[in-house]
């Protein structure tokens, strides 16, 4: 257990910083299944753009690596031109 004023602050901020982080990171997870899923090109197109904004702020956030990020943005791409 921390006993200094300033190592029990950051325990709850990074507890804070926890749960936003993977609040971000599941719902981004579920943007990307439901783009997945979809089989209506236009309406995939439409969607793209949001997802790809979500990414980027995952990856700027530090949340995945910029790698994954171009990686998981490639993919995607990819599957709605091939709808």
């Amino acid at each position: 257990m921390a006993h200094h004023k300033s190592s029990k602050k950051r325990i709850r901020q990074d507890a804070k910083k926890r749960i936003r982080n993977r609040y971000y990171k599941k719902s981004t997870r579920t943007a990307i299944r439901n783009l997945r899923s979809m089989t209506d090109k236009t309406e995939a197109e439409g969607f793209l753009p949001k997802v790809i904004s979500m990414i980027d702020r995952l990856a700027k956030r530090n949340s995945i690596h910029a790698n994954q990020a171009g990686n998981l943005k490639s993919k995607l791409t990819k599957f709605v031109a091939g709808l």
